[in-house]
């Protein structure tokens, strides 16, 4: 697998451990102790895929070039997730907000 794919599926893992809870878990009924639990073993899958994703790419990609395009992945992650899991509708300022880190992504992999 390459690095972006590496990237994709982490930040799948990662999205459902930071945010599934407040689908799968609505209200206080189950103690925190059991959704850190169960956050972190979800945490657990995502290291399995982001830490082999950023140590394929280093050295063709610099830190900060993965950073940047982890942080795009995430943000497009979440936006498929808030839309289909959590049932929020896209507003075009969260257009606007991806567009300017897509902005980012342009500057940094834009020049030499």
């Amino acid at each position: 697998m390459n690095t972006i794919t590496l990237l994709i599926i982490s930040n799948i893992f990662m999205t459902l451990a930071w945010y599934g809870h407040l689908k799968f878990f609505k209200g206080h009924a189950t103690p925190m102790v059991y959704i850190i639990l169960i956050s972190w073993g979800i945490a657990f899958f995502e290291y399995c895929f982001q830490v082999p994703a950023n140590r394929l790419g280093y050295g063709r990609l610099t830190a900060t070039q993965l950073k940047i395009i982890q942080e795009v992945i995430s943000i497009a992650v979440f936006m498929v997730f808030a839309w289909l899991v959590m049932g929020e509708k896209f507003k075009w300022n969260y257009g606007v907000s991806f567009g300017l880190i897509f902005g980012a992504v342009y500057f940094a992999f834009g020049f030499k």
